[in-house]
């Protein structure tokens, strides 16, 4: 069993920045797969970011290249999404979301989930 919870959401002006952090409880961090999803107001949940349990491999979405960084610390057993330049319609909940395999933007692929962190952008 992993516990996800994440931080770091708040209230930003466009073009600021913002540092999520998901804290996973557990002695096998490295052994998952993680991903970061955001669902807005009235629409569905879409995927933002993966990366491989060793840190080596990323994956984005188009929307996000450029200005979103995905990256982990096993040894602190946290994965973390910079996020840079953001937009209005960067507006969602932010969650993050753990996989034994390399699940991409598949979300029935991810085992567990965390609770979700609301980031608002403002214009």
């Amino acid at each position: 069993q992993v516990q996800l919870v994440e931080s770091g959401g708040g209230l930003v002006q466009a073009g600021g920045s913002l540092r999520l952090s998901c804290a996973a409880s557990g002695r096998t961090f490295s052994s998952y797969a993680m991903g970061w999803f955001r669902q807005a107001p009235g629409k569905e949940r879409d995927f933002v970011a993966a990366i491989t349990g060793s840190g080596g491999s990323t994956v984005y979405v188009d929307s996000v290249k450029g200005r979103f960084t995905i990256s982990r610390d096993n040894a602190k057993n946290t994965v973390y999404l910079q996020m840079n330049s953001l937009k209005p319609e960067d507006t969602a909940v932010y969650y993050c979301a753990a996989s034994t395999s390399w699940a991409l933007g598949h979300q029935y692929k991810y085992d567990y989930w965390g609770q979700g962190t609301q980031v608002t952008v403002s214009s």
